[in-house]
């Protein structure tokens, strides 16, 4: 093992590779920074650079696009909050607010450092444990992920820092949404009001455009011409050292980071769920184990890092199905299939074997990759932080414009810009409605797959939900999820007599 590593490294900085990961994280972050733009979009426009190069130096490529992807989004998050890719939604929830408290740079220096450390938690991972946690994510079939969407769906009411009815209507609303299309198993067509642009719902990313980007460029144009007289936010780097906090601070982080790279990993394994999912989950979790848990949303440091060292701990996770059984873990590894496709390479349990140098090339790709994410992003910090001194009612209509551009590109369609603008209208309604984003997109990311599992689950039971719960581990997550709905209320009912308690005395 260690002597195919060390090849694998011997190839890895050899000029022509070093210079194409190099590139391939520099543009990989510009195109997570961008909102609109994707990892999915980056890997899939830069796949046909990759045929006339070798395996090696063409997924290298691939990789170093995938993590800087990953990691850049965190900077449109915090700097505008707007997640440049669906796998940033978390990280907008309290470095949006620490921009706005004048702590820009330390945001952005936690995200940079976490998304570096979750990054090297799931290459470890991946190389260390993939074949044994591969076998256990196959054992998965439709009873089990079924119970595991609903659990998760239950979790949506922790996102809701207000009213709880409000979050339930949101991730509800989400839900239906995400039925919209021809309907799994059967292929019925749903509300698609015989539109054939309907017939397969509406795409991930341009939901999520419409929901923070659009909306957010409605909301600033509220405030019309008065915008740009007001005072823009700055961020000074005088005395600034190395990426804007202290070591006592780092070490205080250890363990919401390793809770949170263990999510992170727990979830990229399980094909079809991703980053979008975990690093929401993740922010659940920090809230949930926090001491001060009022302090999220407003804000928080364990926010950023739970959601930063999550995203990108699925990047070596959701790799794992990929390369020991197959099957893509998420959009991105899905297109990564085909860059191994292109050089006649069939990803499985024999390619350990069959291409065990070009394995650890991978693996050695992913090492470098993720380091030169950590230099370019450090030293990008000056460059990113100068984006506050554009004015907003400058800099946001062309984050709309490449917001559409993106939207268009995703499917060559103008029904998509359409989309996004009916999503941005959606997301302004829930802005002033003061109804929570993230039950919304939760519920629409899980929706499709809650669905589809129990159609497919009760098939294979004849019919009977006895299925489900005569099944160990799905039996686990739904007594988790009934427990977790017991709990919350308990929690409220609990809160409003201590308030009425409080109410008496004084």
């Amino acid at each position: 093992m260690f002597e195919l590593l060390q090849a694998g490294f011997g190839a890895v900085f050899s000029p022509y590779i070093f210079i194409l990961i190099t590139l391939g994280v520099a543009v990989g972050i510009v195109f997570g920074a961008v909102p609109g733009l994707s990892a999915t979009m980056a890997i899939a426009l830069c796949l046909p650079l990759t045929y006339t190069m070798g395996p090696a130096a063409g997924l290298s490529l691939l990789v170093a696009l995938f993590i800087g992807a990953t990691s850049g989004g965190l900077i449109s998050a915090i700097l505008l909050k707007i997640p440049g890719t669906p796998a940033s939604i978390a990280t907008t929830f309290d470095g949006g607010p620490m921009m706005e408290k004048g702590e820009g740079l330390k945001a952005l220096g936690v995200g940079v450092v976490f998304s570096f450390l979750g990054t090297i938690f799931s290459i470890v991972a991946l190389m260390s444990i993939a074949p044994s946690l591969a076998k256990i994510a196959l054992r998965f079939g439709p009873h089990e992920y079924f119970s595991i969407a609903i659990f998760s769906l239950t979790l949506i009411a922790t996102l809701s820092t207000g009213s709880l009815l409000k979050g339930i209507y949101a991730g509800t609303l989400g839900f239906a949404f995400s039925t919209v299309g021809i309907a799994p198993v059967d292929a019925i067509r749903r509300f698609t009001f015989d539109s054939p642009n309907l017939n397969g719902g509406f795409a991930m990313l341009t939901v999520m455009i419409g929901m923070f980007a659009v909306a957010e460029v409605i909301k600033i144009a509220e405030t019309g011409r008065a915008a740009h007289k007001s005072k823009i936010a700055s961020v000074s780097m005088k005395g600034v050292k190395g990426f804007g906090f202290s070591l006592k601070e780092f070490f205080g982080q250890i363990p919401n980071a390793f809770r949170s790279g263990l999510i992170g990993i727990g979830i990229g394994i399980l094909p079809g769920i991703g980053a979008g999912t975990s690093n929401i989950v993740s922010y659940i979790i920090a809230k949930k184990r926090s001491k001060h848990p009022e302090l999220f949303g407003k804000g928080a440091v364990e926010g950023v890092v739970a959601s930063e060292t999550a995203n990108n701990a699925g990047i070596g996770s959701a790799m794992i199905p990929l390369m020991t059984l197959g099957i893509p873990g998420d959009t991105v590894t899905a297109i990564l299939l085909g860059g191994f496709m292109i050089h006649g390479i069939q990803p499985g349990p024999l390619l350990f074997i069959s291409q065990g140098a070009l394995v650890y090339t991978i693996f050695a790709a992913l090492i470098l990759a993720s380091v030169m994410m950590l230099v370019l992003e450090f030293y990008g910090l000056r460059i990113f932080i100068k984006l506050l001194a554009v004015p907003k009612h400058i800099l946001l209509p062309i984050i709309l414009v490449l917001c559409v551009v993106g939207a268009f590109g995703l499917s060559s369609r103008v029904f998509d810009v359409w989309t996004i603008l009916l999503f941005g209208l959606i997301g302004y309604g829930f802005v002033k409605g003061g109804m929570p984003a993230a039950p919304f997109i939760i519920g629409f990311i899980l929706g499709p797959m809650a669905e589809t599992n129990l159609r497919r689950g009760l098939m294979l039971s004849d019919g009977n939900f006895m299925g489900f719960l005569s099944n160990p581990i799905s039996a686990t997550f739904l007594f988790l999820a009934l427990a977790s709905v017991a709990w919350h209320l308990f929690s409220a009912l609990r809160s409003r007599k201590n308030t009425a308690a409080k109410l008496q005395e004084t």
